[in-house]
């Protein structure tokens, strides 16, 4: 599946686009080796970012734009490079560096005005970091998701598979607390969170293969520090989200709770 869509990458290219992706468009490819950067967003406190996702909310409440896609989850979600976002829609990034399940659970409720085609839901890393059980985590996004359900229903609801860590090769700072989690775990995770995304009646994007390596390891050409991804890593994942769209199950909610194999 790797090879699939790096194929489809080679065939596609990247298109670039700030604000409306349909506004503005190159056909340049930026370097694999550029790090995402979140500029002064990265120094914020909780309460900061809260006020800002708030605030970018009511915009896209306000203004309704058509084709909206809403990134919610932790930095994985908020460093995806905007550049490399597909063009065919609008996008809402409501990712928190360092969120767990329990606080998108907590603030789900910002996006209640908001009118998303599709809502792309990734969290769980952060949770296994801290220590939080396989059982929360997963009631906990069994919570969003009939949250977002019940107050979105015309929304296609996409949970997305939690990615893997580079194991050894990781130089992320909290490198020992993330060693302590296997990469096994987080694929039976995954196996629950599937099944969970069924019961749901929602999408389910299976990321997970596409990131590993022959040991079951974040691909090091794919991250910065062993947890989160450059924008090879990126692009795999903007592909997959293509991939998706293509088959009619992101944006157009025809084939709930399947994934992508």
């Amino acid at each position: 599946m790797v090879a699939v869509i790096l194929l489809l990458l080679r065939q596609q290219g990247v298109t670039t686009f700030f604000g409306n992706p349909r506004a503005s468009a190159s056909s340049s490819q930026p370097s694999p080796a550029v790090t995402p950067q979140l500029g002064p967003r990265h120094k914020l406190n909780y309460q900061q970012w809260l006020n800002i996702l708030s605030s970018e909310a009511k915009v896209a409440a306000s203004k309704q734009p058509q084709h909206l896609t809403v990134l919610l989850g932790d930095s994985l979600s908020i460093w995806f490079p905007q550049e490399l976002l597909p063009t065919d829609r609008n996008w809402l990034n409501q990712g928190i560096s360092g969120e767990t399940s329990a606080g998108v659970l907590e603030r789900v409720g910002l996006l209640d005005q908001v009118q998303p085609q599709t809502i792309l839901l990734m969290i769980g890393i952060n949770d296994l970091i801290k220590g939080v059980s396989d059982e929360t985590i997963l009631n906990n996004q069994r919570q969003i998701l009939r949250y977002l359900r019940r107050i979105h229903p015309q929304t296609q609801i996409v949970a997305q598979s939690i990615l893997p860590h580079a194991g050894a090769e990781t130089t992320w700072e909290g490198r020992e607390k993330l060693l302590a989690i296997s990469n096994q775990r987080i694929s039976q995770l995954n196996q629950k969170l599937q099944a969970l995304a069924t019961e749901e009646g929602v999408n389910y994007l299976h990321l997970y293969p596409l990131f590993t390596d022959e040991r079951g390891n974040l691909r090091p050409d794919f991250t910065t520090d062993g947890l989160h991804l450059n924008d090879r890593g990126y692009l795999i994942w903007r592909s997959a989200l293509l991939m998706e769209g293509e088959r009619g199950r992101v944006g157009e909610g025809k084939s709930r709770g399947k994934g992508l194999n």
